[in-house]
């Protein structure tokens, strides 16, 4: 995206109930404080978020594509609409929830929200295929008496706004941090020697769990110049196979019809050499 010069004095960072993730506004005021509550322009109309950063020279920051304003500080009335919105948010989602129903439509809602100022109400639904809304459109502009946006996630979007435990004990990544999603790939848990059991290695949007590429590079390191498992390997005048590595504690377990043996990977490896001649010893240090 191109880098912009932004028509505004100042930029600060914005975020709105339920997302992790800060958005830049523009405002020629400085006198916004952290946590104030703010009213913005946003693409989806006029919405109420709060000021997480101090006040940054617009011509000293990065601004890509146009920068949205800040409109105002919010005030008393902003806050009770927005409150007021939050509820009858919930009464949208049940008459989509029906309408939906009564279409025969195979989509999921996950959620509704009106903007502040209530001239649009976006609905949030995942489906595993593209979905004919257009007279659920129409029959919800007229149930609902305003402008309807519908918007299509994907599961990883959805778990990231739901939320759950993951299987570590704690909060989701994508829930608690994430901003933008990497891809993750079944290498990754190769690189890593875990048993490749799908249903173990996803996380709660079904998808592979977005922690495997943490230390991936790292154990792509740590594997350099050794063998692969299942490989056959010569050991002391003998033939063995590679059962198992712990790349962790640089152990390996190497075994035949006669002999099993767990030894460090200096010693199981000190004459194995890759097809390019490397070796483990000119790879054990990890990447800064």
């Amino acid at each position: 995206m191109t880098e912009q010069t932004s028509a505004y004095k100042y930029v600060f960072s914005v975020n709105f109930s339920g997302s992790k993730k800060a958005y830049s506004f523009g405002t020629n005021e400085e006198h916004f404080a952290f946590e104030d509550a703010v009213v913005v322009e946003t693409i989806r109309g006029i919405e109420l978020g709060a000021i997480i950063s101090e006040a940054r020279l617009a011509s000293e920051t990065k601004v890509h594509g146009e920068l949205k304003p800040i409109l105002r500080k919010a005030t008393q009335h902003d806050l009770e609409a927005y409150k007021r919105n939050k509820d009858e948010s919930k009464h949208a989602l049940e008459v989509c929830e029906a309408t939906i129903k009564r279409h025969n439509l195979e989509m999921k809602l996950v959620s509704a929200d009106f903007t502040l100022d209530r001239s649009k109400v976006v609905f949030i639904y995942v489906a595993d295929e593209r979905v004919d809304f257009r007279d659920l459109l129409r029959e919800l502009s007229s149930l609902l008496k305003c402008r309807i946006e519908l918007r299509q996630i994907g599961p990883r979007d959805k778990a990231k706004m739901v939320g759950a435990i993951g299987p570590c004990g704690q909060e989701t990544c994508c829930s608690r941090f994430l901003n933008e999603f990497e891809v993750v790939s079944i290498n990754m848990a190769k690189n890593q020697l875990l048993a490749l059991n799908i249903p173990k290695l996803s996380g709660q949007c079904g998808k592979l769990m977005c922690c495997l590429k943490y230390e991936d590079e790292n154990y792509k390191q740590l594997r350099k110049g050794l063998p692969k498992l299942n490989e056959q390997i010569n050991y002391a005048g003998k033939v063995f196979r590679v059962g198992g590595m712990n790349v962790i504690s640089q152990t390996a377990k190497l075994e035949n019809r006669e002999e099993v043996h767990f030894l460090p990977f200096t010693e199981a490896f000190k004459d194995f050499k890759t097809k390019d001649g490397e070796t483990h010893e000119k790879a054990e240090k990890l990447p800064e």
